[in-house]
């Protein structure tokens, strides 16, 4: 059985086209991160992600404000904080608005990693979304926008 079995599979209604999106999600991120993680040696894709999102704030984030960005755990954080900090990419800081939480903040071995580095990672997602037109991708976009607001949905519907 391959993807376009799959596909075909799940095409007959709404119900299995919810289900196939759901799988397609997760088979989708685990691929992902496989790929990026051997092709990326210094950082794991989860922690180059959290070196993105750290590096494009305005402000310093804290370790729980960072978890609800990425969608993990503040104790995850921490664990991608801890190696990236050995690795010398970050700092730990106490937060300055808060002194019982703590902050991630990039030191220059980041801006030298994007600099030089992270060039051929660009490459990487050209050839990802190579199979797209511009509107595909505008359309995409827009569908994973709404797919946040649907996860949101379902986290509030938990609590």
């Amino acid at each position: 059985m391959n993807i376009d079995d799959l596909n075909k599979k799940f095409s007959g209604s709404t119900e299995n086209q919810r289900k196939a999106i759901f799988s397609t999600l997760f088979i989708a991120g685990n691929r992902l991160q496989t790929l990026f993680d051997h092709h990326i040696p210094e950082v794991s894709l989860k922690q180059f992600m959290l070196l993105s999102i750290v590096r494009q704030s305005e402000e310093q984030l804290t370790f729980t404000q960072l978890g609800s960005l990425l969608g993990c755990s503040r104790q995850n954080i921490k664990k991608l904080a801890d190696v990236l900090m050995k690795k010398g990419f970050i700092t730990i800081q106490q937060s300055p608005y808060d002194t019982r939480a703590m902050c991630i903040c990039p030191t220059e071995k980041v801006n030298d990693f994007y600099a030089n580095d992270f060039s051929e990672y660009q490459e990487e997602l050209k050839y990802l979304f190579e199979v797209y037109t511009d509107k595909e991708i505008e359309t995409l976009f827009i569908l994973l926008s709404k797919l946040y607001a649907g996860i949101e949905n379902l986290e509030n519907r938990e609590r």
